[in-house]
């Protein structure tokens, strides 16, 4: 087997640190087991804190609309009760089974020795889908915007979204009261989206237009104007803004989990009702993950993060059970234990 010292190897590796994964420590530790979180971003809290920090979560139990950055800094607090060791700034690249026990998990920089696995990869690797119109790659980053980490730097400006998401709609409202003018364009009259977003958008300030799309964004050293248009007539519209924001998606990619031996349904891994993948001792939650009936949701990955873990549990210890109990049962064997011990000093 691969010589790594044995205070490095752990009884479950997380592979992704956003909300999943987060909570996938966490409950690791409740169950008494060594666990170590491994990152390709730079900082905790995935897809949140790389792109959508200052984005409201409205549908995460037990906080009220949360900030992305605020939700990541609590659940994360929560995942260091685990004390896990954490790895960030650090891909894996390769998964082998080194024999019925370890599993050895090779990136870049080091090779991590583990009994279990949880992939809690969100989407992948993933990369801002490019929007090819005059003006847009010459003023990125001055005034053209792919996401933006501080709503601050748009107070009073005059800003077009383009695009009909959950991205482009929550940016639209987050942005009331604090930009000048906010002009959403989307280039269909359907908007993909939370039901109850849309209909805050109708009854939003907001300025909708549909059926147009972006022409060309004008402007020297900093965005100045846009022509829009309308897709049904091709009738073109010149507007001054000050700001343009691209929220049109993102392409996702496996990167090297592609080669792992994985089953894989169109980009996503296949698990069964335990969140077991086809692998020994592997499993996988979150946006990463399809079975019939997946619903992407921030909710729905720590619960299948939970159910990994209990059933990784009893996978590396078949004395183990996959049902935690319950923290009533807890205080119940402590109460008991302390009726014992009174009976035995008596």
């Amino acid at each position: 087997m691969t010589a790594v010292d044995p205070a490095r190897r752990h009884d479950i590796t997380v592979i992704g640190g956003g909300p999943t994964g987060l909570f996938g420590v966490f409950y690791a530790g409740l169950r008494h087991m060594s666990v170590e979180l491994i990152d390709s971003l730079p900082e905790l809290g995935g897809q949140l804190s790389a792109l959508y920090p200052e984005k409201l979560i409205f549908d995460m139990p037990g906080f009220p609309p949360i900030l992305a950055r605020d939700l990541v800094a609590r659940m994360a607090e929560q995942a260091m009760t685990a004390n896990p060791t954490i790895c960030l700034d650090e891909r894996i690249i390769t998964i082998d089974h080194l024999n019925h026990e370890w599993i050895a998990l090779t990136s870049e920089k080091d090779v991590h020795i583990t009994r279990a696995v949880l992939i809690a990869g969100g989407v992948g690797s993933f990369m801002s889908r490019s929007l090819r119109v005059a003006g847009a790659e010459k003023l990125m980053g001055r005034g053209v915007y792919q996401f933006v980490r501080d709503r601050e730097m748009l107070r009073g400006s005059r800003v077009l979204i383009v695009g009909g998401g959950d991205s482009a709609c929550d940016w639209a409202l987050q942005l009331v009261g604090i930009a000048r003018r906010i002009i959403l364009i989307h280039r269909r009259d359907v908007f993909r989206a939370h039901e109850q977003t849309i209909h805050c958008l109708l009854a939003s300030p907001v300025d909708i237009r549909l059926f147009c799309e972006l022409k060309e964004i004008h402007g020297h050293d900093h965005v100045e104007a846009v022509t829009i248009y309308d897709n049904r007539n091709q009738r073109e519209e010149y507007l001054e803004v000050d700001a343009v924001l691209l929220t049109i998606g993102f392409q996702a990619s496996l990167g090297p989990m592609k080669d792992w031996g994985l089953n894989l349904e169109r980009g996503k891994i296949r698990v069964d009702s335990t969140m077991a993948t086809n692998l020994p001792r592997i499993f996988a939650a979150g946006d990463i993950v399809t079975y019939p009936g997946k619903l992407e949701l921030i909710a729905t990955g720590v619960a299948e993060a939970a159910t990994a873990v209990n059933h990784a549990k009893r996978a590396m210890d078949p004395s183990a059970t996959a049902y935690p109990g319950h923290s009533s049962d807890l205080d119940l064997s402590v109460k008991n234990v302390r009726v014992r011990l009174q009976s035995r000093r008596q």
